[in-house]
């Protein structure tokens, strides 16, 4: 499988947000459990990120895990994760997004957005492709969730710093990285 670093400018690396802008809402999408939620549902929460992924890119897979430890380690600081999937190729339907999240036990809401009109709006363009919002909804930081893809070897935690920042009343110091990772398949 291809796995792409995508650079491009507007902000430096997406053509549609740049930081600071507020974060579209995706309407209401279908979660793995059944249950519709909008942006607006996380109103509660400190911060939300949402990490575009899907179930077969072997890259947005290595980070299954580690979407799971964000989820489990920030909860109580009311940190909420939400993974969309707007790949509607074989193995990224809502049915196999419902096995997926049950194998490995996903702590957070699985959305299915099969028009990818949420993927559009954000400028994902990668599995995974991670946006960090703040208590504004705005982007505080968008790109990749660390620095390398086998955990092993990560040195910069993108995603986990910039919680911490956002968490202590800062602006995060790196607010936009490369994301890489599988390009997804937009269909026209």
């Amino acid at each position: 499988m291809l796995v792409l670093s995508v650079c491009c400018v507007a902000a430096e690396y997406n053509t549609t947000l740049d930081v600071g802008d507020a974060a579209p809402d995706w309407g209401a999408l279908v979660g793995t459990d059944e249950e519709t939620y909008r942006l607006s549902d996380f109103g509660d929460k400190e911060l939300i990120v949402v990490v575009f992924t899907c179930n077969t890119c072997p890259v947005a897979v290595d980070y299954e895990g580690r979407m799971i430890a964000l989820q489990k380690d920030y909860n109580a600081k009311g940190v909420q994760v939400v993974a969309i999937n707007v790949n509607t190729n074989d193995g990224n339907d809502y049915e196999a997004m419902k096995v997926r999240a049950a194998e490995k036990q996903f702590n957070f809401p699985y959305l299915y957005d099969e028009t990818q009109q949420s993927a559009r709006d954000f400028g994902a363009t990668v599995t995974p492709h991670v946006f960090v919002l703040d208590k504004d909804r705005k982007v505080a930081y968008m790109g990749a969730f660390d620095d390398h893809r086998d955990e092993s070897k990560v040195e910069n935690h993108h995603v986990r710093t910039a919680i911490d920042q956002l968490l202590d009343g800062k602006t995060p110091q790196v607010t936009e990285t490369c994301q890489f990772g599988c390009g997804i398949k937009y269909h026209d």
